[in-house]
Protein backbone atom coordinates (compact mmCIF):
# COMPACT_ATOMS: atom_id res chain seq x y z
CA UNK A 1 0.00 0.00 0.00
CA UNK A 2 1.66 3.29 -1.19
CA UNK A 3 -0.32 6.32 0.20
CA UNK A 4 2.20 8.73 -1.48
CA UNK A 5 1.46 10.29 -5.06
CA UNK A 6 3.45 11.62 -7.70
CA UNK A 7 3.72 15.07 -7.54
CA UNK A 8 3.93 15.80 -11.27
CA UNK A 9 0.77 14.32 -11.51
CA UNK A 10 -1.28 16.49 -9.06
CA UNK A 11 -2.13 19.77 -11.50
CA UNK A 12 -5.24 19.74 -12.64
CA UNK A 13 -4.25 20.90 -16.20
CA UNK A 14 -1.72 18.77 -18.18
CA UNK A 15 1.46 20.61 -19.01
CA UNK A 16 1.26 22.31 -22.79
CA UNK A 17 3.98 19.94 -25.06
CA UNK A 18 5.14 22.33 -27.55
CA UNK A 19 7.25 25.94 -27.07
CA UNK A 20 4.35 27.99 -28.64
CA UNK A 21 1.78 26.14 -26.64
CA UNK A 22 3.44 26.88 -23.08
CA UNK A 23 4.30 30.75 -24.50
CA UNK A 24 0.60 31.14 -25.49
CA UNK A 25 -0.16 30.44 -21.71
CA UNK A 26 2.43 32.33 -20.31
CA UNK A 27 1.22 35.38 -22.35
CA UNK A 28 -2.10 35.04 -21.77
CA UNK A 29 -1.84 34.54 -17.70
CA UNK A 30 0.48 37.63 -17.91
CA UNK A 31 -2.54 39.39 -20.00
CA UNK A 32 -4.97 38.52 -16.98
CA UNK A 33 -2.77 39.21 -14.47
CA UNK A 34 -2.08 42.55 -15.58
CA UNK A 35 -5.60 43.04 -16.65
CA UNK A 36 -6.23 42.28 -12.80
CA UNK A 37 -3.62 44.89 -11.60
CA UNK A 38 -4.95 47.65 -13.82
CA UNK A 39 -8.78 46.95 -12.28
CA UNK A 40 -7.57 47.13 -8.56
CA UNK A 41 -5.67 50.06 -9.62
CA UNK A 42 -8.72 51.83 -11.43
CA UNK A 43 -11.18 50.74 -8.28
CA UNK A 44 -8.92 52.02 -5.61
CA UNK A 45 -8.44 55.68 -7.59
CA UNK A 46 -12.40 55.86 -8.07
CA UNK A 47 -12.58 55.15 -4.13
CA UNK A 48 -9.60 57.92 -3.47
CA UNK A 49 -11.84 60.58 -5.51
CA UNK A 50 -15.08 59.68 -3.23
CA UNK A 51 -13.37 60.54 -0.01
CA UNK A 52 -12.78 64.24 -0.40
Amino acid sequence: MDTKTDPKRKSAKPAPKSRDERLKAALRANLQRRKAQARARHASDESDGKDE
